[in-house]
């Protein structure tokens, strides 16, 4: 396994753990441009009270904001914990990130493998290279403790 997506997804995790220490879905993302880190988010639904505000579209946000142009993302690479669902799936493509990362796939909702493939399908205007499965026991038992947790 590449280390970069090792040491990436690591850094998602945090913001995972993030996510659940306030309450949140345990899902981290970390987009990196040219090696550097250019923005960090977890899931901020509860706190925002805003069903889109998931950790892959507050990442896209705040990447805009300190690139000053979503077309910079081009060269992007997306690291997240959890397979993206529908929503997180067309902001990847909209947003033409080169390349997705993920953690654990998503049963119920995934996007990219599990239920279907927005990232890749070719009647859209742009593909993305994915890699699944990098820490993805991490990543799952997580989502699992989370949801645990919550049913007690």
């Amino acid at each position: 396994m590449n280390d970069d997506h090792t040491r990436y997804m690591r850094l998602a995790l945090e913001e995972a753990r993030a996510a659940f220490a306030s309450d949140e879905v345990p899902i981290g993302a970390v987009i990196v441009l040219d090696g550097e880190v250019v923005s960090r988010a977890h899931n901020m639904k509860e706190q925002w009270k805003d069903a889109t505000a998931h950790a892959e579209t507050v990442a896209i946000k705040r990447a805009v904001e300190r690139l000053g142009h979503w077309r910079y993302l081009r060269e992007a690479a997306l690291y997240v914990t959890l397979e993206p669902c529908p929503m997180c799936a067309g902001a990847i493509v909209q947003s033409r990130i080169k390349l997705l990362v993920y953690g654990a796939d998503d049963p119920k909702a995934g996007a990219v493998h599990s239920l279907m493939n927005i990232v890749q399908d070719p009647r859209l205007n742009h593909r993305v290279q994915v890699v699944a499965g990098v820490l993805e026991q991490e990543c799952s038992e997580l989502m699992k403790e989370f949801f645990r947790r919550l049913r007690k």
